[in-house]
């Protein structure tokens, strides 16, 4: 067991930090090909945040491990929300504008409501992880046509001036770009491998080890981005990256574990999982809806959503023993 935890913990760690460098590079490197600003932020920047669920889960379905490959995805985005949602609110109070009530938060309660309807029946065949692959990319082709067409966008403003902070040669960027990514491999397969053989030895389930241990985990990338955030007052980015990810980890992190190997879905994940994830999904609306003005998250709602976190994890312990 303790080597499976070592397991775990290095893991997460050298998978944190290969995102980082995978993600850093592939900007670079998009920006010395003439990529423009907000197409790095939104297609590279995107996918590479959003890359240690996307490894872990499509290794965990590769090797016969549909509990963690739906726990990590639908876990990370519970812990987005009522965790790095709730601590960022904490730290700094976050203004929602109406944009985020108007479409963001609207096409991920849709999406929610996909995965519910596609799970119903106790499966994730090849043909619902195609729909969610398809939806994602129209998505994110709508997102991208919207961003361009705008005279200013503060993601390309700020990706734009990132790659002039992080500015290297392109054979370094190419580098990053590689040695990241061979190391979200390997560390991946530590993690898997370690979250397995600590479900076994606990006598659990990895869906809950999914749900918990590595979901927070994978987390952690967004953690560090939405509360940098917060604290420069970009509210917009940090709520966006929450929401963003959310979108990713529901379609594309799905959907690829799904078009590996269609799997059984434990009935949990339908009554207890996806409820929380839809319940918090919802909360969204009533905490940024702003009666009197602008919306806004305050500090004693990130403490609700905190608290809510806390809840449901230690629900999740006390019944899995």
């Amino acid at each position: 067991m303790l080597t499976a935890l070592l397991a775990i913990a290095a893991g997460l760690a050298l998978l944190v930090w290969s995102a980082d460098r995978f993600v850093e590079g592939a900007a670079v490197t998009a920006g010395h090909f003439g990529m423009p600003p907000l197409l790095i932020g939104m297609v590279v920047v995107g996918f590479g945040t959003s890359a240690p669920e996307m490894v872990v889960s499509a290794l965990a379905a590769t090797q016969g491990n549909p509990g963690l490959a739906l726990g990590n995805a639908y876990g990370s985005n519970i812990t987005n929300i009522a965790l790095i949602l709730g601590i960022t609110a904490l730290i700094s109070p976050i203004a929602v504008h109406s944009q985020v009530m108007r479409k963001e938060l609207p096409i991920l309660a849709l999406i929610t409501l996909l995965a519910f309807w596609q799970l119903w029946d106790g499966m994730l065949s090849f043909v619902d992880a195609l729909v969610l692959i398809a939806v994602f990319f129209g998505l994110l082709a709508w997102s991208i046509r919207q961003g361009m067409t705008r005279k200013t966008d503060a993601l390309g403003i700020e990706v734009e001036a990132e790659l002039k902070v992080h500015d290297m040669p392109v054979r370094k960027a190419v580098l990053w770009l590689i040695v990241g990514l061979l190391l979200l491999i390997v560390s991946s397969r530590v993690l898997v491998w370690g979250a397995v053989d600590l479900a076994s030895a606990f006598g659990v389930s990895d869906l809950i080890i999914g749900l918990t241990i590595v979901a927070v985990g994978t987390s952690l990338p967004e953690l560090a981005s939405s509360v940098i955030a917060a604290r420069k007052g970009e509210h917009d980015l940090a709520l966006g990256n929450i929401l963003g990810s959310n979108l990713f980890n529901t379609l594309a992190v799905v959907g690829i574990a799904g078009l590996i190997s269609p799997m059984a879905v434990a009935p949990e994940v339908l009554s207890r999982d996806l409820v929380v994830m839809a319940a918090l999904t919802l909360s969204l609306f009533a905490l940024g809806y702003g009666f009197r003005g602008p919306g806004r998250i305050n500090r004693i709602e990130g403490g609700l959503l905190l608290a809510c976190f806390v809840g449901y994890t230690a629900y999740l312990v006390t019944t899995a023993f």
